[in-house]
């Protein structure tokens, strides 16, 4: 992992290094798992190779490598080139990945790979308003009214009802990135905290990370979060087959959120996403259920118009 911290004095121009960061992602009976490093402290990442022939290829390379895992949908993040991000008078440059795969079911209590709703836990909705918020959103109320200048309290204002799905608002599940934003200005994220406050400062909940890897993570998340509505990159995370109703929890998982289980179905069916396997799934105190699988070639035929798999809402 490059160690990517700050400095005060500048950085010469020509003194930079580049490195790549990926946010690996697995969905694991039920939860979004999340590849991490130094005991889920940072995400994977390491230099780009000039003999690469392209950064994505460079990605897939060292994260094959170094996981065993072979990455399925891969697309880029962000780069992060900001001028305060330096090591040893270097000024590194650290573009970031967004890659799915599949959890191998041995690794599955490995420390690597983690919940990441460990790191974001306001941001899990599926058993309703989780129990960290209300004491977020107090406490963000409470750095609202802390600003001396009305228009920047009204903007806080305005932000925070945003994101946070306030004064009748829904709440925005794409947010996450705004959400930790908010939490790192308002300092109430130990982030944020790094040489700036007293070490007995109230901190909101949730796993920290090194550096500004839990920003980038948020970025992942916000994108996968969105891209599950209109591409089918979901099935990247499934088995080769699945019952329906493991589908729906998976894309449960990523959105935070429950969907409508008949609406769900119904949506599937109508776009001739999957395929019965004419296999049946291990009865687990219930009925035996039908076994799919992703009918890959339906990417191919609707390339053009694009193929939908919206969340919808319970």
């Amino acid at each position: 992992m490059t160690a990517t911290g700050r400095q005060s004095e500048d950085i010469p121009a020509h003194a930079f290094a580049a490195d790549l960061i990926a946010v690996l992602v697995a969905v694991t009976a039920g939860r979004p798992r999340v590849m991490t490093i130094d005991h889920g402290a940072a995400l994977p990442s390491g230099p780009f190779a000039h003999d690469e022939r392209s950064l994505q290829s460079g990605l897939r390379t060292w994260v094959e490598r170094q996981t065993g895992h072979r990455l399925g949908y891969v697309e880029q993040l962000y780069t992060f080139a900001d001028r305060d991000r330096a090591t040893n008078g270097v000024r590194v440059i650290s573009i970031s990945y967004l890659a799915l795969t599949r959890e191998n079911r041995e690794e599955a209590g490995k420390s690597g790979w983690l919940d990441w709703y460990s790191y974001f836990p306001w941001e899990d909705h599926r058993s309703g308003a989780p129990r960290h918020l209300p004491d977020i959103v107090a406490r963000l109320r409470a750095w609202t009214k802390a600003a001396t200048v009305p228009a920047q309290r009204h903007d806080r204002l305005r932000r925070v009802a945003i994101s946070f799905g306030l004064d009748g608002r829904p709440w925005n599940e794409e947010l996450i990135l705004q959400r930790y934003e908010l939490l790192y200005e308002a300092a109430l994220v130990a982030e944020a905290s790094r040489g700036r406050r007293g070490a007995d400062a109230p901190l909101v909940s949730g796993q920290s990370m090194a550096f500004d890897h839990r920003r980038i993570l948020a970025t992942g998340i916000a994108r996968l979060r969105a891209k599950i509505k209109y591409r089918p990159v979901v099935f990247e995370l499934m088995p080769p087959s699945f019952t329906l109703l493991e589908l729906q929890h998976a894309v449960e998982a990523l959105a935070g959120r429950l969907v409508h289980k008949q609406n769900f179905r119904r949506l599937i069916e109508q776009q001739e996403l999957v395929e019965e396997t004419g296999a049946m799934a291990a009865a687990t105190g219930g009925r035996p259920a039908k076994l799919f699988r992703f009918r890959r070639e339906v990417v191919d035929e609707r390339a053009v118009i694009g193929t939908k798999l919206p969340l919808t809402r319970a």
